[in-house]
């Protein structure tokens, strides 16, 4: 039978990594900057934060080292998206693809690197006796997972209840109000677009160092990237539901890996482990549902109805008329 006390918990910790990425991204689009470049970010933090912790043996260091790495690559797409005003989709895609080259090259032989410190993992004391939600939320968990649950209520309340979360939203929603109310929008539009990076790089040094430890290739990140794009749509760019999504989808992968095992399926031997075909389609699911919703998501009248920032992708110049 499937334990669903584990495929739970599974979720929450593998789900931390689009979690981080997800609230990265909701951040840059907030200020009206589209960035697809979350998936080459977070291989080149993933690849950072490993190689790091190869070299030296400081898994902390590696995770500092790799949020600058992504930060400092989404600096690039901020240069090519805000200053020189290219268009959103090609810069991100570019900024995408440098990342992932960048990180294969530097990270050649990291596979065969062995044994390295990886980062601790906690249990926290009374929680984790809570009965079903303990051994789900407070159980053996890597401390990352902790840092998430209390970033998500610290964006959400960032955004909504502080005075640079107003100034963010105002940069998102109508640049040419907030820039004749005196606020800097190349200046918001560039912190966030680095912070949305350093965030992807904080979900690739999770994955290397925490929630799949000990290796590091080109598929490590294995399209989690663009899960968290389509993530930001389903959660419509509120960091509690990116949360709740985040972690539904670290179970489904989980789910999913159950049920191409040989274990026993209600009360019977389990078809799918002798239906391969059948496995890789399941393998298929998370891909599929988040291009299903970003070809929902793309619709413009759509995107107003969610909650879409009014001037996202579109960018912002100075002295204008309208957005």
């Amino acid at each position: 039978m499937i334990d669903w006390i584990v495929i739970l918990q599974a979720g929450v910790a593998t789900g931390t990594v689009l979690l981080f990425a997800t609230i990265g991204e909701i951040l840059a689009e907030r200020s009206g900057v589209l960035n697809l470049g979350i998936e080459g970010m977070m291989l080149i933090g993933a690849m950072t934060a490993y190689k790091t912790a190869v070299l030296l043996g400081q898994p902390w260091l590696g995770v500092a080292l790799g949020m600058s790495a992504a930060g400092a690559l989404s600096l690039l797409h901020a240069l090519v998206a805000i200053n020189l005003q290219a268009d959103q989709v090609v810069s991100g895609l570019a900024t995408n693809f440098v990342g992932i080259g960048l990180s294969l090259v530097l990270g050649e032989g990291l596979s065969k690197a062995g044994a390295i410190s990886l980062l601790p993992s906690w249990t926290v004391p009374g929680l984790s006796a809570i009965p079903i939600l303990g051994p789900i939320l407070f159980t053996n968990h890597n401390v990352l997972v902790y840092v998430g649950y209390a970033l998500t209520p610290a964006v959400w309340f960032y955004i909504n209840r502080t005075r640079p979360g107003l100034h963010l939203r105002a940069v998102g929603e109508y640049p040419a109000a907030a820039d004749a109310l005196g606020i800097n929008v190349y200046r918001l539009r560039y912190a966030y677009v680095f912070a949305g990076g350093t965030l992807a790089g904080l979900a690739g040094a999770t994955i290397s160092l925490a929630v799949a430890p000990g290796w590091f290739s080109e598929l490590t990140t294995a399209g989690q990237g663009w899960i968290a794009i389509g993530l930001v749509i389903f959660a419509q760019w509120d960091p509690w539901r990116a949360m709740a999504g985040s972690y539904m989808f670290g179970a489904l992968r989980r789910l999913i890996l159950d049920l191409q095992g040989p274990q026993i399926l209600l009360g019977l031997s389990n078809p799918f482990y002798f239906m391969p075909k059948l496995g890789f389609f399941l393998q298929m699911l998370p891909y599929a549902l988040t291009i299903v919703i970003l070809v929902i998501g793309s619709r413009e009248a759509l995107k107003k109805r969610l909650g879409a920032p009014a001037a996202l992708g579109t960018p912002y110049v100075r002295g204008e008329r309208g957005k």
